[in-house]
């Protein structure tokens, strides 16, 4: 079902000003629409050399304003595709003054053409919409042709953490993830009945788990 468009939504984005920045290219295409580099220049972007994380597919942003205001030491860059939802994220972000959160707006397609190359600290797929249509398969965030961007963008010894609720996704991650060359670590079957320290919830895993459904989670790195 297509989402409804928010009042006055052109309006909101234009306030939320440098803290959404626009990642969609005139060439829709975007094989060749990446191979005309605009790389960021993050000093610029954030006002220091702090290292940067991605999250690729952030929704209303509680994960990374979290990540962010309990990190101050490091920058995060959130990337969401519905204009709807990034607005309501970097909303959140400017009434909580966090400073080192900047939202990104566009298709993860797109990244290799913004983002430099072995730059990225660590990518963060949280929920990622499972496409669970096998003729949708290169949809998935985990599919290998995302995979060679992430390749591209990360720092050498880097990781993608990843979290789903869906176990069939999960499954396809893992041998996407080996297929393609990354190692597994930490990988978890009931995250929250797991021990693991640290975790910060975003808001489809409050309701899922609260729902007592398990929540997969994996680390990979090349």
């Amino acid at each position: 079902m297509r989402m409804r468009k928010k009042k006055y939504l052109e309006e909101r984005l234009n306030e939320c000003g440098d803290n959404i920045i626009q990642l969609f290219s005139d060439d829709r295409n975007f094989m060749t629409a990446i191979e005309k580099k605009e790389y960021f220049n993050f000093e610029e972007l954030f006002g220091n050399g702090k290292p940067v994380v991605l999250e690729v597919g952030c929704g209303k942003g509680k994960f990374a304003c979290e990540l962010a205001k309990a990190n101050p030491e490091i920058n995060v860059l959130a990337l969401e595709k519905v204009a709807n939802v990034i607005v309501a994220a970097s909303e959140k972000a400017r009434e909580e003054k966090i400073e080192n959160l900047r939202f990104l707006h566009g298709g993860a397609e797109y990244l290799e053409k913004y983002i430099p190359p072995k730059s990225i600290e660590r990518i963060y797929l949280n929920f990622s919409c499972p496409y669970p249509k096998k003729a949708y398969a290169n949809h998935r965030l985990t599919n290998a042709r995302f995979l060679k961007s992430y390749a591209v963008i990360l720092k050498d010894g880097a990781e993608i953490h990843q979290k789903t609720d869906n176990m069939h996704f999960f499954e396809y991650s893992l041998e996407q993830y080996s297929a393609f060359g990354f190692k597994i670590k930490n990988a978890s079957l009931d995250l929250h009945n797991s021990g693991f320290e640290g975790n910060i919830e975003t808001e489809y895993e409050h309701r899922f788990a609260s729902q007592g459904m398990p929540i997969y989670r994996v680390e990979a790195y090349l």
